[in-house]
């Protein structure tokens, strides 16, 4: 199965979207919220290279921000 990672914020409308349209089409997903955090954080700014959430890391890809097209695509979701 496809690791997936969703870094999140508190108070963060989009990454509560995200989440719930992983959960409708029944993904499995580790959440880091970088607020509670501070080692979430720094791999978000470090390795990832991204300020904002969310950000969804799918094996190589890495979706920045709110993104729902790219989303379907990477995860091959046709509706």
């Amino acid at each position: 199965m496809t690791e997936i990672i969703v870094y999140t914020q508190n108070d963060c409308p989009p990454c509560k979207i995200i989440k719930m349209f992983l959960n409708e089409f029944g993904f499995a997903y580790t959440e880091k919220n970088i607020n509670q955090d501070e080692q979430c954080r720094k791999e978000l700014t470090e390795i990832y290279n991204s300020y904002s959430t969310p950000t969804i890391v799918i094996e190589e890809e890495i979706i920045t921000g709110f993104d729902l097209e790219k989303l379907k695509k990477v995860l091959d979701i046709q509706e």
